[in-house]
Formats: structure tokens, sequence, C-alpha cells
């Protein structure tokens, strides 16, 4: 990758992840008021939908930014070397080493806005103060394996295809198993699927915002 793609890269994807970032943000929040053990309306119901933005805001930026430059990187890396009929898992390994680097971001900065979320009394900063706190560095990181391995999957779905259609077109925590027991449990099936439509809702419109902006903003660049 050339120096000027890197930072066509960075600036671009940091740009895409705000974008989409900000928008979604109050559908978040209900997302995730809406799996909260305490219930939707003790953790705040659609009073302060706006709670935990100031994390999301600067996370958001070195977040999209990190995995696009992994992404983008890793993609030239092994392009070289894999066949065409190879470029899907190509574009797949890339995905999924972005998602590896993007979550050292993405979790702290999770962890702090969804915290937050529910306790919209408590300002940002004192969230984060309070976990480092109490729980020390590692607090900030507490689901990490979960993210990573929520995130990949989707990753491996998502940018070959998104590839697929570039080209189409320009050619015309902790413990999973252990927290799933426990939701399983107290809540039952339900209580593993809360939230599932403002979540799908997000997701549609994230991917198309996200995806829409970086490639618009790295062309622009270009």
């Amino acid at each position: 990758m050339e120096r000027a793609e890197f930072w066509v890269s960075l600036t671009a994807g940091g740009i895409a992840g705000m974008c989409v970032d900000l928008i979604l943000f109050p559908l978040d929040t209900i997302k995730t008021r809406l799996q909260s053990p305490q219930g939707f309306k003790k953790a705040g119901g659609f009073r302060g939908i706006y709670a935990g933005v100031p994390s999301a805001a600067v996370g958001s930026f070195p977040n999209a930014a990190a995995f696009f430059v992994t992404y983008e990187y890793v993609k030239c890396m092994l392009a070289t070397a894999t066949p065409l009929y190879l470029r899907p898992v190509t574009h797949m390994a890339a995905a999924s080493f972005g998602e590896v680097v993007a979550c050292l971001i993405r979790v702290p900065s999770e962890v702090v806005k969804q915290r937050a979320q529910v306790s919209p009394s408590s300002s940002t900063f004192r969230v984060l103060s309070n976990t480092l706190y109490q729980e020390g560095i590692q607090g900030l990181y507490r689901g990490y394996k979960s993210t990573v391995l929520r995130e990949i999957p989707f990753s491996l779905v998502q940018f070959p295809l998104w590839e697929s259609l570039k080209a189409g077109s320009s050619n015309a925590s902790g413990n999973v198993l252990s927290a799933l027991h426990s939701v399983w449990r107290s809540q039952g099936l339900p209580g593993l699927f809360a939230g599932v439509v403002p979540r799908v809702t997000a997701i549609s419109l994230g991917g198309f915002i996200f995806l829409g902006t970086y490639d618009k903003t790295r062309r622009l660049l270009l």
C-alpha cells in the first residue's frame, strides 16, 4: 500500500465511522436499554437518548480508521499472491484482521458508551473514571473476545459481498458461553433476542451508510 492510499483509507474510514455512529446512536441506545437486565424503563427508556455519545464520537474515528487501514493493507499484501478465483478469501482474511485490530479501540469505547446509556444520569467521564478505578484497564476490555467473535462472521459475509458488488457495478468479558447461559437461565429465549429489531435495523442502515460513505470519500480523496 502506498503512503497516499494509507492516509486516504485512514481518513475515509474515520469519516465513515463517525457518520454511522452518530446518525444511528439513538437506535443503538434503545437496543442497549432493551438488553439491560434492569429493564428498558429503569435503564432510562427514551430519556437521555444521546447518553454516552462522547465515547462514541471519540472512539468511532480511530476505530473505523484502524479497521480500513488494516483491511486495505492486508488485502493489498494478499492480492499479489492470490489467484483471482480466491479473491473472496482474501477479502475475508483482510476483514478478519481488520476486526481484530479495530476491536482494540472499539471495545473500550463500547464498554463506556453502553454503561453511560443505561445510566443517563452519569456523565461519560464519570463512567470511564469509575470503570478504571473499580476494574482497572481490563474492565475496558470486558467482552473483547465475544465482540471479535460476533464481528468476524458478519465481516466474512459483508466484505466479500461489498467487493463483489463494487466490482459488478464498475464493470457495469469475558466468557461467551457462561454469559449466554446466564441470560438463558434468567430471561429465557426472549432474553437472548432482546433488542433484535433495532439491531437488525441498525445493521441494515449502518452498512449502507458506513460502506457508502467510505467508498464515496475514498473516491473523492484519491
